[in-house]
């Protein structure tokens, strides 16, 4: 909120509204007259943000879509523009702790992990069955930089000639085996990039960040910020490398507001442990 620096009549778009956390402090931040605009690809969570910010009635605008469509979104409802739009990537922790969404390795589910049910992508469990091994591996080290990518693809292809994969505890069972027991990480659990790979392939989470960040920047006023929160090493390097080529562009076409990314204190991370792998990045556009 301090780099978005929202104000009375301003305009802000949440690109990824989540829950409504955020588009609730810009609409406080904003009052009386400040005006938000939100969209997110997961309809259930929607649902939790329109009774949450129900409050601030007429000032907010909420929409179901994919952050990576914000351009076409904002033309064809005439939203825009906008003086501050922020996008916070990954998964809530309403996606997370929900075991029938298939994003946790630690509650069993069905093996699902789209963001959005109704949008017709194909689930984690259709890709894992479909997919050669040459191309599950080269997700695994790709979205989730695991060393082990092509040992854990030689045993899901093994695995699914016996039985499909149906559920996470079956693939995070799978992935403990495959990995040999002293290469386990020490901080994380030995599935979570597997896991964080396949969700970000299911759901195209680098290609739509990199659309939507090429969008928002001709949404914003002279004048308006951008902010991006990733919690994933390659979002991060999107996020850097997209601010830092308009900041050196001619002319400029931002100014950047974080040289280096803000990361959470060590007392936000003790509250909330989920933080901890946080980078925000900010910039300014330029007239």
């Amino acid at each position: 909120m301090a780099i978005l620096q929202p104000r009375s009549g301003g305009r802000y778009l949440d690109a990824t509204v989540g829950m409504g956390g955020h588009a609730e402090a810009l609409l406080i931040g904003s009052g009386p007259s400040g005006h938000l605009c939100g969209i997110d690809r997961d309809a259930e969570a929607l649902d939790l943000a329109r009774h949450r910010l129900g409050q601030f009635g007429d000032r907010v605008e909420l929409l179901q879509g994919e952050f990576g469509m914000v351009g076409s979104i904002a033309v064809e409802n005439g939203w825009g523009p906008f003086d501050g739009i922020l996008f916070d990537l990954g998964l809530s922790s309403f996606q997370l702790d929900d075991a029938s969404r298939g994003f946790s390795f630690t509650r069993d589910g069905p093996l699902d992990m789209r963001m959005d049910r109704q949008g017709g992508k194909k689930t984690a469990a259709e890709l894992l069955a479909k997919l050669p091994e040459g191309e599950i591996a080269d997700i695994l080290w790709r979205y989730g930089e695991e060393r082990w990518a092509r040992r854990i693809a030689s045993r899901i292809a093994a695995e699914r000639r016996r039985r499909p994969f149906t559920s996470t505890a079956q693939l995070a069972r799978l992935v403990a085996e495959a990995i040999p027991r002293a290469a386990w990480p020490r901080r994380i659990h030995v599935a979570t990039r597997t896991f964080q790979a396949l969700r970000i392939a299911v759901n195209d989470e680098l290609g739509s960040l990199a659309r939507g960040l090429q969008d928002a920047i001709g949404l914003l006023v002279p004048g308006g910020r951008i902010c991006n929160i990733s919690f994933h090493s390659l979002e991060d390097r999107i996020a850097k490398e997209t601010l830092r080529g308009w900041a050196r562009s001619e002319p400029p076409r931002v100014r950047l507001l974080t040289k280096r990314p803000i990361v959470p204190a060590e007392s936000e991370i003790e509250a909330n442990p989920r933080a901890r792998s946080a980078k925000l990045r900010a910039a300014e556009r330029l007239c």
